[in-house]
């Protein structure tokens, strides 16, 4: 054992990795473009961009250019009755860059503050605007929303929440367009996208009670991997204009060209009432988070009254250096072609994954943008599989870092998401190296 290791294992909690029997954690000395390196020298494929949030490439010179100078000339002060340029100028990029209408940012830390901050938002909103009885948000099966109480509440129950229960409020939960595994037993190839009709039942059973219906558009991330029909997104903004509720999209993890798209709601050409991003903001160099929301939302906010104020802050609310390196980003996107990248990208995946489908195991294949999906069963006429939990998850990242190559399996649900800048030969050995795990069948029985 190594002496980092030594001294990680005896003062340092990790997330998710409390069993006895956790492998080693890695440590990881330096990184560059999509590659992570050990202490003594081993390089490694991020192929989950260091958790979804590094687009550009590790160490990127002009990223990090940019938050040398900003380091320079100012590294934070409070945001309360306090302004500054990056923070001003990112949220005029991020304003002209976001689906039409969403015209307010509000600054926070992280992914999952971004959505509590959303969720506090939509229910003040109604409270301020005289309609206290909106209290009740509509969420989907399999979402997962983030860690904080709010966000857990919004989420699917599961490992994640379960120890949380009694903390958490009550939330409805509308059908997700799972297709593979439909809730309403029907094929994509014929089906008029009737789960739906689930979240259009609730919006009726609440009524005048809803505050929001908050989804994460087109991808649902850690509840599986689900890829959706664009008809599915289309039909949620028409329900919640035609029942007079907001929609919260939570895109961060779909937001900055995940999808192919900039934002994932410009599939269906939709634009939400909040929408949520993190992770990608700050091409994985700086924690912070951003809610954008529509003018009307801030008026109802905006008044002389101050038990009608948003109370709502953290320290490091629009941090100069977030901001700074988040513009540089965004310059990145106009000067190096980056949503054509992930076009090539989509495309790559989609030819090498749909090769996979033949697999013993290998139920079912879902490429959208930069992410190629590949869900596990054991019995593909049943579909059956083990869930988040499955002893596949931890085998399979095992066997691939062997090979070089860091994937976090979500149970059953193997996925690849690299930083857009991997080149086209990289993108082939990743897919050789899975397919070569996969058609290892006793991996499978290993796990078990």
């Amino acid at each position: 054992m190594s002496d980092l290791i030594s001294r990680d294992r005896a003062c340092v909690w990790h997330p998710y990795t409390q069993m006895q029997t956790a492998p080693e954690p890695l440590p990881i000395a330096r990184a560059k473009g999509v590659y992570l390196y050990t202490d003594d020298g081993k390089r490694i494929l991020d192929g989950i961009s260091s958790w979804w949030v590094n687009i550009h490439g590790h160490s990127h010179p002009k990223l990090n250019e940019a938050i040398a100078k900003q380091a320079g000339e100012m590294e934070h002060v409070l945001f309360a009755n306090c302004t500054h340029r990056p923070a001003v100028e990112f949220a005029e990029r991020l304003v002209g860059l976001a689906p039409r209408g969403l015209t307010r940012v509000f600054y926070s830390d992280n992914g999952s503050t971004a959505v509590e901050v959303a969720l506090k938002m939509a229910y003040q909103y109604w409270q301020n605007r005289g309609q206290s009885s909106r209290r009740t948000f509509i969420t989907l099966h399999h979402a997962y929303h983030g860690d904080t109480v709010g966000a857990m509440s919004a989420s699917e129950d599961s490992s994640f929440t379960r120890p949380f229960e009694p903390l958490l409020f009550r939330v409805r939960r509308a059908f997700a367009p799972y297709c593979y595994r439909c809730p309403v037993g029907l094929n994509r190839e014929t089906c008029g996208i009737e789960c739906l009709d689930d979240l259009e039942r609730l919006l009726k059973e609440e009524s005048d009670r809803v505050a929001a219906v908050l989804i994460e558009p087109m991808l649902q991330g850690a509840g599986g991997m689900i890829v959706w029909p664009e008809g599915f997104l289309a039909g949620v903004r028409r329900l919640c204009d035609r029942y007079e509720t907001l929609m919260i999209a939570d895109e961060v993890l779909t937001g900055f060209g995940r999808t192919g798209k900039m934002f994932a709601c410009e599939h269906a050409q939709i634009s939400p009432d909040i929408i949520c991003l993190s992770k990608a903001l700050t091409a994985g160099y700086m924690p912070m988070g951003v809610t954008i929301a529509r003018e009307a939302i801030y008026d109802a906010f905006l008044s002389d009254d101050r038990t009608r104020t948003f109370f709502h802050g953290h320290s490091y609310t629009a941090n100069p250096l977030g901001c700074a390196v988040g513009l540089a980003s965004l310059d990145l996107f106009r000067s190096e072609g980056v949503l054509e990248r992930v076009h090539r990208l989509e495309r790559q995946l989609r030819e090498g994954f749909e090769s996979m489908r033949r697999l013993e195991h290998v139920g079912d294949v879902r490429v959208i943008g930069g992410v190629g999906i590949i869900e596990l069963v054991t019995d593909k006429t049943t579909r059956s599989a083990g869930g988040y939990l499955d002893g596949i998850g931890p085998r399979l990242a095992a066997m691939f870092l062997e090979r070089g190559l860091l994937l976090r399996p979500l149970g059953n649900v193997l996925y690849f998401m690299p930083p857009y800048v991997i080149e086209d030969a990289e993108v082939d050995w990743v897919i050789e190296q899975i397919a070569a795990v996969l058609e290892t069948c006793d991996v499978f029985v290993q796990a078990r």
